[in-house]
This record gives structure tokens, sequence and C-alpha cells, in this order.
């Protein structure tokens, strides 16, 4: 266990992109149950003042009629299922928008927190949960703490605003018992509706505060070591030293590659010390090709494997260097570069034809 503890206290890396993607996938998201509280209030709140009258008036002309002709109800069993099916129906008419605007309500304060995540991890088993010593942790961690005081903070709060918002009606709630029944639920829809503004008001700030401090407390569950970072770099980018084992490898290839491929140049362009470009240039050729470059112990290389052969050395620094960064292994050389290599390769060519009538 003091490993594990170890282990969390070296999470002091933000967490990568990876690391918060994966955490979505398993479910583990930003989760503040006080934002879906208030959205469910809020659109309490939002059927009282829009709805109530409409739902009201349905369910009263149902029940009204419902009174008035109750002798002509039939009670045997097929009556009583007709009057019951009824009643549901008209009950559910009434109330269906309420309803699908509570669903929306409980939905979209899930969904303004995290986009919508389908994941069983959740609710698999794990011996973790059942454990004593982890009870006892969650009980008394920060989590469990800023939720007890949350509470506090809300219960006084929402308490004190309602103690005064209903302490100035008192004297027109003592009287409820003398109003007539319409009287009585239209005094109380507007309290009902001014303490939900309030409560609306109070919980919009306490939803924000709890917010901030689950995604605080999110981020930091995502947080990495600096070993974690390491090995999600190996599994995604490679192992650095295998990468460069296998860079060495290619470079070693493509060296031995150019090396033997130098014989079958035409001529090699050098800086003279730092910079070696071979150019092979045939007659069924539209342009020369660079056979092989490289700078310093490989121009060299390329320099004495050229005399090794015969191959032509001709001193052009600035040709050599503006080749060198223009043209890869394997490529004809550039249209602008003609005009340099031509006057080069022709040189070469004279070189032969005399070497050949001498």
């Amino acid at each position: 266990m003091a490993e594990v503890d170890q282990h969390d206290t070296d999470r002091t890396e933000d967490p990568t992109q990876k690391r918060l993607d994966e955490a979505l996938e398993r479910g583990d998201v930003v989760k503040s149950q006080e934002v879906s509280t208030w959205f469910v209030i809020a659109g309490g709140a939002l059927v009282l003042a829009m709805f109530s009258g409409s739902m009201g008036s349905g369910l009263s002309i149902t029940f009204r009629g419902l009174i008035a002709n109750a002798h002509q109800i039939p009670l045997d069993g097929p009556g009583v299922l007709s009057i019951a099916g009824r009643i549901e129906r008209e009950v559910l008419a009434a109330v269906a928008i309420p309803i699908v605007v509570l669903m929306l309500a409980a939905t979209a304060g899930n969904m303004i927190q995290h986009r919508l995540v389908w994941s069983a991890e959740p609710l698999k088993p794990r011996l973790g949960r059942i454990s004593l010593f982890a009870g006892l942790k969650r009980l008394f961690s920060k989590q469990a703490l800023a939720n007890f005081a949350k509470g506090l903070v809300k219960l006084a709060v929402i308490g004190a605003v309602m103690t005064a918002l209903l302490w100035t009606q008192r004297d027109r709630l003592d009287g409820l018992v003398q109003t007539d029944v319409l009287g009585a639920l239209m005094l109380t829809r507007s309290l009902a509706l001014k303490v939900l503004g309030a409560v609306i008001a109070i919980l919009f700030f306490v939803a924000v505060a709890d917010y901030l401090f689950q995604y605080r407390q999110w981020y930091e569950r995502q947080k990495m070591s600096v070993r974690e970072i390491k090995e999600e770099f190996k599994q995604t980018e490679g192992d650095p030293m295998i990468k460069g084992k296998i860079r060495q490898l290619r470079q070693s290839r493509m060296r031995k590659r150019m090396i033997a491929a130098v014989p079958k140049a035409t001529v090699v362009i050098t800086n003279p010390t730092h910079y070696a470009v071979a150019l092979q240039y045939e007659r069924h050729m539209n342009a020369p090709v660079c056979v092989a470059k490289g700078v310093d112990a490989l121009a060299q290389r390329i320099r004495e494997v050229a005399t090794e052969h015969a191959i032509p050395v001709v001193e052009n620094p600035p040709l050599a260097r503006v080749l060198h960064a223009a043209v890869e292994i394997d490529d004809e050389i550039p249209p602008e570069h003609y005009k340099a290599v031509a006057e080069v390769i022709g040189y070469v060519m004279k070189l032969r034809r005399a070497a050949g009538r001498a």
C-alpha cells in the first residue's frame, strides 16, 4: 500500500491527451451532482411557471366531470377498467410535456459537463470497493469533506432565504384556512415560484463552485508520473533507443548503397573537403542523377572510392553545397542547376576525349 501511495505522490505531470481520452472511454469524467440538480430544479420551476395552469385545467376538467357523473359510472370490472384507462390517458396527456421538459433538463445537466459516454467500466465489480481501508479512506477524503461542507452551506443559506421570503407572508399563510381552493392554489404557486427563484439563484453559484472543484479533483486523478509519460511515449512513438538503432541501421545501409554506386558516377563534385556529390549521366537520361552525397567523413570516403575507380573529382565549392542541399539520392538535379552541371560534365568529357587521343 505504501508503494501505491508513493506512486500517487509521484504523479506531478499534466496528463497527456491520450490519458484524458482513455479516462473518457472508461467513463471517468467530470461529474458534479450539483450541476445536474440545478438543471432539474430550473426545469421544475419552468414547468411550474409555464405549464401548471394548463395541467391544472386539464386535470380539474377530468376529475370534475368524473365526480359530477359518478352516479353513472358502472362498477363492474370492464367499466372500472375503462374509467381507469381514460383517467390514465388524461393524466399522461396533461403531464407529458412537463415530464419531457424535466427529462431534457436532466440530460442537459450531464451533457453540459461532458460529452455522451457509453461505458460499462464503472459497473464492473472491484474488490477495492469492499475494502474496509478503502471505504474509510473515501469516507474521510477531500470529496467527502467537500460534500459535507457543501451540504451544510446549502442547508444554512437556502433555509435562511426561505425563512426570509416566507416570514413576510406569514399573515397570508395563516389565512389560507379561510381561503377557497383556487385562491390557496394561486398563493401557493406564487410563493413556490419565489422560493424556487431564490433557490435556483443560490444553487447556481454552488453548482459552478462544485463543478470547478470536481474538475480539479478529476484532473488531479489524471496526472501522470514521469515514468508513465515515458511508457506512454514508448507505446505511441516507440522506444527511443530502438528508433535510434533503426535510424543508425538505415543510415548504414544508405551509406553502403551510396558507396557501391560511386563507381557508376560520371563525376564527383567536391567542396573540396566538406561536401561531395556524385552524379551519373548517360546520353539516354533526361538529366544527371545523384547517386551519392555526403559531408565530412562520408564525403572523404566518396572521394577515395572515386579516385580508386578513376572517376573525375572536380572542385566546385558553391555547386557542391547547393547540390547537396537541393537533390536527394536517385533524384535528377533541379532544372535551375542544369547549366552549371552541364559545364562540369562537358569539362569531364573533354578530359576523357583528350585522354583517349593520348
